[in-house]
């Protein structure tokens, strides 16, 4: 004779193995660290490139911390902006439409070029006021946001670091977000290191040749977004 089993010890294996399979499946979609070693180590290397970030927090640095972390915050911003919206796969229509990202890309070259120019003609005062950190962080905000390469970067960058058979925002989100907190890291170790020698940057003679520096820097960093096409 059969002996039945009883409902309630079937209901109870039921759930253990639904239980497993869902551990399982936790475990097969958690990122091996060596893919978290080797994106983090891409992501500071990134980091430490200079650009039109690193020009900028530069110059703003002599009208003082506010204004170099109004500068960073509004970069990252920008930052999250292109990370975000390769992980939605939203970048890929600026890839496709070359007329919107060439129109991007002079966008963001002429105001490059605006804040090199305005750099290297201005006047700087030891008793001037700094500017509003609003300005600051919005200078932060445009330079990243009209960098299409920014956004076409991103889609190439986030994806090499997705293990092999996983697939889902959800791990380019997370990626994007890890981007963004170790670039705004490293930008705030910048900021600190300049607040330390903020007394001999605000020199007479120092304060007006790094004002130039960074103007000139800018201005290159412009004139080389016009000629680069990609």
């Amino acid at each position: 004779m059969a002996i039945s089993e009883h409902p309630g010890a079937r209901s109870r294996s039921t759930l253990r193995f639904q239980q497993k399979e869902i551990a399982g499946t936790g475990d097969h979609q958690r990122m091996p660290i060596e893919n978290i070693v080797a994106f983090v180590a891409a992501s500071f290397l990134i980091a430490l490139s200079p650009g039109p970030g690193t020009a900028m927090v530069l110059r703003q640095s002599v009208h003082g911390r506010k204004a170099a972390l109004a500068t960073v915050f509004g970069m990252e911003v920008g930052v999250a902006c292109w990370a975000v919206a390769a992980a939605l796969g939203l970048s890929v229509l600026l890839t496709a439409s070359e007329i919107a990202f060439h129109a991007l890309r002079i966008a963001g070259a002429a105001f490059l070029i605006y804040l090199g120019v305005k750099a290297l003609i201005s006047k700087s005062l030891p008793d001037a006021a700094p500017p509003p950190a609003s300005h600051a962080f919005r200078s932060g905000l445009i330079v990243n946001l009209a960098n299409p390469k920014l956004g076409v970067f991103a889609i190439s960058f986030l994806p090499q670091f997705v293990p092999a058979g996983q697939a889902g925002q959800g791990v380019l989100l997370f990626l994007a977000v890890g981007w963004v907190v170790i670039d705004t890291v490293w930008y705030l170790i910048i900021v600190s290191i300049l607040h330390t020698i903020r007394g001999w940057l605000s020199r007479p003679r120092v304060r007006p040749a790094l004002e130039k520096l960074s103007g000139g820097v800018l201005l290159a960093l412009g004139i080389r977004l016009v000629l680069d096409p990609r």
